[in-house]
């Protein structure tokens, strides 16, 4: 089920960049929010109610809120509005700081982590291969960036990043119910509600008109609904239960790595040896992170 899960997430959230700025091609950002996370929660509270799930429980619903906020609303909200400025490759590299968050603010992990070199320097060696990755398309599109804008935009990545690092702690340590499902219900109603009051005073809600919107645009909706929220996005909630944060906090590093290889695959793109360095430093970095787990245990020596 581990390995399933992070599976899920690795992959499944590594196409998600592509698909949101299909999707965005037909939808304004803070619609596109709230139909996207408000669907995949009422598809998911029918099924939690026809599984018996205790749903509506105010003890439950509480943190499930406040993490869908961080984690939703401002951390994934942040990367559907900048990804109308910035380049998809340039919003990877700066939502791969998230792991650097996870070790800097899991403070009851603080002993642990920040005392063991191995995650330390995977941590940092990952966030370089993910530069090496994209440094030469965020070479060629830097001269087209307007700098106000995108200045205001890439810190705003940052704060998003922050955000969700934040929000998975809370979540991993505040949640009540056991039940991935019930949390990732309420955790995305939460946002889905929260994008609705952007969208009305924007005048994106006003605006939308459904027949003219691609079928492009629909199909990448329908994907990030069932596999970007529904799928991976449960199981991230039930890894950050089971696992520890820093180990779950990869996927920032392994979903570029998927995204490169799905261009290669699926869009014919070509990839360079720069990129195909910046690929295994970070399968590296991973390996890393994950060292204490392969080691053998030291022998205790008897006493008598």
């Amino acid at each position: 089920m581990v390995a399933l899960a992070f599976a899920t997430v690795y992959i499944v959230w590594g196409s998600t960049y592509f698909f949101i700025q299909r999707a965005l091609e037909g939808f304004p950002p803070f619609f596109l929010g709230a139909f996207r996370f408000i669907i995949a929660g009422l598809l998911m509270l029918a099924w939690s109610l026809m599984q018996g799930e205790q749903v509506f429980s105010w003890k439950i619903m509480k943190p499930a809120l406040i993490t869908g906020l961080l984690l939703l609303f401002i951390g994934n909200g942040v990367v559907i509005w900048v990804e109308q400025f910035l380049p998809s490759a340039m919003v990877a590299i700066m939502i791969s700081s998230a792991p650097l968050w996870f070790v800097l603010l899991d403070k009851p992990k603080w002993s642990e982590n920040l005392s063991n070199k191995s995650t330390i320097l995977g941590l940092v060696v990952g966030f370089a291969g993910v530069i090496l990755l994209f440094y030469e398309k965020i070479v060629a599109t830097m001269s087209s960036l307007n700098s106000g804008r995108d200045l205001f935009a890439m810190v705003l990545v940052v704060l998003g990043s922050m955000a969700w690092a934040g929000g998975s702690l809370y979540s991993k340590y505040n949640s009540v119910s056991n039940s991935a499902t019930v949390n990732s219900t309420w955790q995305m109603l939460a946002a889905g509600i929260a994008f609705i009051p952007g969208a009305l005073f924007s005048g994106e809600w006003a605006a939308i008109n459904p027949s003219a919107i691609p079928t492009d645009a629909w199909l990448a909706v329908g994907y990030l609904i069932v596999f970007g929220s529904i799928a991976a996005f449960s199981a991230y909630v039930w890894l950050l239960k089971v696992q520890p944060a820093t180990k779950v906090s990869t996927y920032a590093y392994v979903n570029p790595v998927v995204a490169v290889l799905l261009g290669i695959f699926f869009a014919h793109e070509s990839i360079t040896p720069l990129q195909i360095s910046g690929l295994i430093v970070i399968l590296a970095s991973v390996l890393l992170i994950n060292l204490h787990k392969y080691r053998k245990p030291k022998p205790v020596a008897a006493t008598y």
